[in-house]
């Protein structure tokens, strides 16, 4: 690519990518080189129980949906276009703005 020319991505989604994957929350981590965001799914309701020390606790039983890995130099893309669409779905369902 020329550096002194826009960039127009024309991005496609396979038919059977176009549905997605439900997650219910994501898991954030790294390397060196890497950040993973590991999309969950929860498989059923939390279950009450102990630890190994007695503390209670819920146990939530779930599974990766999708693993997706992004080299560390795009992460702040990444990040300004989640802000940018959360600003815009904040303005939408103002009621529904979390504090």
């Amino acid at each position: 690519m020329s550096d002194d020319l826009p960039t127009a991505f024309n991005i496609t989604v396979p038919p059977e990518h176009v549905e997605g994957h439900y997650a219910d929350f994501a898991s954030v981590w790294h390397n060196n080189e890497t950040f993973i965001l590991d999309f969950v799914s929860m498989s059923r309701p939390p279950v009450p129980t102990r630890n190994d020390d007695g503390t209670s606790v819920a146990r939530v039983d779930a599974q990766v949906v999708t693993r997706v890995r992004i080299p560390a130099a795009q992460v702040w893309e990444v990040m300004k276009a989640l802000q940018t669409q959360l600003g815009q779905w904040e303005s939408e369902h103002p009621e529904r703005r979390q504090s």
